[in-house]
């Protein structure tokens, strides 16, 4: 992990381009871009060439009419935070704007703080607001350094000056960061994906809002647990709350939905957190499908429980003993309404009280060791043979899919090849039953198992063979004329037809003789 003295903070008002400097320094599109002020609203950190620790930050004096006031003042708390935790502050004007009155306050905050601030003059574009850019160094910060962050000019010169401050580059950054699980929070807006994230960080490295929506990035951060004297590292993603394609509105939101997505592919172990009031809910069962379809190990929070606690103890439901047979019939509903999944782990969770958030830690870890287990093949080939011989496929035509070998050809997900007859003759029930099988014999809660199926070549060509369709008459007819001539069609006397009899009944006996 980078040391966190090595960490720079981009601050600033609003819609002065601090997003488009933060994809620019980081080489890739992290922080959403948009012409609307206000659009970054949490905290998004990178780490930078394995060198540095980048932030940016939600802006400073969010505008209200746009965003709403908890919003607003929640943003405002994380340029505090990231003025605290950063060693270099750059901090970026709008040259084409001029120094406003914000300016001059934010200025003379960072200069309370005492931090090394690099003056950024962004948006100069042309010889105009080059010399627009000299007007700032009345803020008592500096010169100006001249930067475009939307066409890349003036960007080796900044880099320069970030290297000059931060002093030499340590050694030995990426191997500590690629022992890391990597697991991200996934789930509808506003089912409390950000404050089980501040749960588990034990800070507000988060917003944490009531509005459905907040979180508009997808925001990473390390964090180390102990377990039984041992640390197990995590790299955390929250993420947006994923919308269904007909309810994104805007182009942040779309491309809040594509950050997710990419969160998504990069992380090890995914948690599907759910709204415990709400239950299963179809967006819920849309998750859970892009979650398999990219292969990840999943964990199903239901968050909230507090919720159905205080309910409980003010109105017991009928026709439970107790809470605890209530949240076991709850468990199994949810799991019928999610019964494509790889019977993964259900935590029932509060992040508002704190109650068992540490259990995702732990689940995650104990995924993380399945993900690389290589299956015996003997022991594979047994266990595929007991579960035909428990429960037959069914008959597709007159004959029932077959596997004749099975070996393990891929892990992450775990990836098996079945040598069988036909794989058409696979129906997806079926499926099911050979991977609900295969995670109980070899402990795999949660993580997704995929088939290769490698049949045998077809023995006859379309239209052959005892499965090919019957001729119609007229292709007999043709058939017989061919082969008969001009006798095909011709019809036998009564008396020709008993002599013919006769004979064959005649040839019949002699042979029953011989015998």
């Amino acid at each position: 992990m980078i040391d966190p003295s090595r960490t720079v903070a981009l601050v600033g008002r609003p819609n002065v381009g601090k997003s488009r400097l933060f994809n620019r320094l980081c080489g890739k599109r992290m922080s959403i871009v948009h012409d609307l002020p206000g659009v970054t609203r949490d905290l998004i950190s990178t780490e930078v060439r394995d060198d540095y620790v980048l932030l940016d930050t939600g802006g400073i004096g969010m505008e209200l009419e746009m965003t709403p006031k908890t919003i607003a003042t929640a943003a405002e708390d994380q340029v505090e935070f990231a003025l605290q935790a950063a060693s270099v502050v750059l901090f970026v004007v709008d040259v084409r704007s001029g120094i406003t009155a914000l300016d001059e306050m934010v200025a003379d905050k960072l200069r309370r703080y005492g931090k090394q601030v690099l003056l950024v003059a962004n948006k100069v574009d042309s010889e105009a607001e080059d010399a627009a850019a000299e007007d700032f160094a009345r803020l008592g910060l500096g010169a100006p350094i001249r930067v475009s962050a939307e066409h890349g000019r003036g960007i080796h010169f900044l880099e320069t000056a970030l290297a000059e401050q931060l002093g030499p580059k340590p050694e030995g950054s990426a191997t500590d960061r690629e022992k890391r699980i990597r697991i991200s929070l996934v789930g509808r807006p506003n089912v409390g994906k950000s404050s089980l994230g501040n749960a588990l960080l034990d800070s507000t490295r988060l917003i944490v809002s009531d509005v459905p929506g907040t979180t508009r990035d997808s925001v990473e951060l390390d964090l180390d647990y102990q377990k039984d004297g041992e640390s197990i590292r995590f790299r955390l993603a929250d993420t947006a709350g994923l919308r269904s394609k007909r309810k994104v509105g805007n182009p942040v939101e779309y491309f809040s939905n594509v950050r997710t997505q990419h969160a998504l592919e990069r992380s090890n172990v995914v948690f599907l957190v759910i709204d415990a009031a709400d239950g299963v809910t179809k967006q819920d069962q849309a998750l859970a499908g892009d979650i398999m379809d990219a292969g990840k190990a999943i964990v199903v929070v239901v968050n909230k429980y507090d919720t159905i606690q205080a309910r409980w103890e003010e109105e017991p439901v009928s026709g439970f003993k107790n809470l605890k047979h209530f949240l076991t019939s709850y468990e199994a509903s949810l799991r019928k309404q999610l019964f494509f999944l790889p019977d993964p782990p259900v935590l029932f969770v509060s992040a508002l009280k704190g109650f068992k958030v540490e259990s995702l830690l732990e689940a995650a870890a104990g995924i993380e060791a399945s993900l690389d287990l290589q299956l015996p093949t003997g022991r594979l080939n047994r266990l595929v043979q007991e579960l035909f011989e428990a429960r037959a496929p069914k008959l597709v035509g007159i004959k029932r899919f077959k596997v004749f070998y099975a070996v393990q050809v891929g892990s992450r997900p775990l990836r098996l090849r079945f040598y069988c007859n036909r794989k058409e003759r696979l129906d997806p029930t079926y499926r099911r039953y050979l991977e609900k099988g295969l995670i109980h014999e070899f402990q795999l809660k949660g993580c997704p198992v995929r088939f290769d199926l490698v049949g045998k070549e077809k023995r006859y060509a379309e239209g052959e063979g005892e499965g090919a369709p019957r001729q119609s008459r007229e292709v007999q007819d043709q058939h017989r004329r061919r082969k008969q001539g001009d006798k095909a069609f011709e019809k036998k006397h009564p008396e020709q037809r008993k002599r013919i009899a006769q004979v064959k009944a005649a040839h019949n006996k002699g042979s029953h003789k011989r015998r």
